[in-house]
């Protein structure tokens, strides 16, 4: 169905159960998960947040310049993106990080030919350091990276089954959506991603799937085209 997609991926995605730091057993499942896609000839690349490890905008950062915090978080990221292209490199998945912020000892400064070149390769690109700026969350890091590889789609893995008129989670009889609109998501101010993200997939016309990452098997089913989790369209 997709020939080449960009999987945000959170960091609490990587904690699993325990809620912070990294879970080996998660990142291994994910990278398994992954392979398989990968195997099917899907050319993949992965924004990866940081929240399991630092978040900028968190209480523990409060009393902090949000450029320090910001700059924290995105330094997080990296290491979340190292643990996962180790787990990938397991299963013998040819991966590369590309950072934002220049840390050459550690990854590839992200280019966008050069991540393009990977991904035709068949390597999978995991970007990290959001966009390299404090003030821009990674979704919108997501968002723009996902355009600038010109990327079929943009899957936003989370930990409900997809976008709900209220808090699932909260709100028992939350309305779940099949089909949304970038406008609607902004009209009703449903917490997706954050506005800047939002507001950028919209005027570009990227389709966006926003989808349950802790089933097992999902990023598959979404890539062969089954209706899993909720699509949004400009």
């Amino acid at each position: 169905m997709y020939k080449r997609i960009v999987l945000k991926l959170s960091g609490e995605a990587l904690a699993g159960t325990r809620g912070f730091g990294l879970e080996a057993d998660k990142v291994a499942e994910i990278a398994g998960e992954l392979a398989e896609v990968h195997a099917l000839g899907v050319q993949i690349g992965i924004v990866v947040g940081g929240g399991n490890i630092f978040r900028g905008v968190a209480a523990q950062a409060k009393e902090m310049d949000r450029v320090s915090a910001d700059s924290m978080g995105m330094l997080a990221t990296v290491i979340n993106a190292l643990a996962l292209q180790d787990a990938l490199e397991k299963r013998g998945v040819q991966c590369r990080v590309m950072s934002a912020v220049l840390m050459n000892q550690l990854a590839e400064p992200y280019i966008r030919r050069r991540a393009v070149r990977h991904l035709e390769k068949g390597r999978i690109v995991i970007f990290a350091a959001g966009t390299g700026n404090p003030y821009f969350s990674t979704d919108t890091a997501a968002s723009l990276r996902a355009m600038e590889i010109k990327a079929d789609v943009l899957l936003k893995g989370t930990k409900v089954e997809g976008i709900y008129n209220a808090d699932p989670v909260l709100v028992k009889d939350a309305v779940k959506y099949e089909e949304i609109s970038y406008m609607e998501i902004l009209k009703q101010g449903l917490k997706v991603m954050d506005l800047t993200a939002v507001s950028l997939c919209k005027d570009n016309d990227l389709p966006m799937i926003v989808f349950n990452m802790n089933h097992s098997g999902n990023i598959k089913r979404v890539v062969m085209g089954e209706k899993v989790g909720s699509l949004v369209t400009a």
